[in-house]
């Protein structure tokens, strides 16, 4: 799956089910981690994890496994590395502590609309 395509399918599959203030911001021009972090909110530890399993089920499903997940048992927050793709899932107390918006401010936002409506235009999983 290409990284366009999995950022679509995890953005859409986070909206589906109720993800809040989903950002998506591009990162590949100042960091070599990742091309893109998605960063999103679970109303509460239960569902910060829900979230995570059905992305994580969703990118599944197209044979994309994570190479890398933290903070599953803490609930707060989790974090899914998809190499291309960082998606971080947390409670809003932790997602204000963190702030990673903040911290990765140089990166260029990417409208979640503009993935959303890619995504019915471009389905592939």
């Amino acid at each position: 799956m290409q990284t366009q395509q999995l950022l679509e399918t995890a953005v859409a599959t986070l909206d589906e089910h109720k993800a809040e203030e989903i950002c998506v911001l591009s990162v590949k021009k100042i960091s070599s981690l990742a091309e893109y972090f998605i960063i999103a909110a679970g109303t509460s530890h239960t569902h910060v994890r829900a979230l995570s399993d059905y992305v994580e089920e969703k990118l599944g499903q197209a044979g994309v496994r994570p190479l890398r997940t933290e903070g599953y048992s803490s609930g707060g927050w989790v974090l899914l590395d998809y190499g291309s793709v960082i998606l971080h899932v947390f409670t809003p107390q932790m997602r204000e502590f963190y702030n990673l918006e903040r911290l990765w401010q140089d990166g260029e936002p990417v409208p979640v609309e503009q993935l959303l409506n890619g995504r019915s235009n471009n389905e592939t999983v």
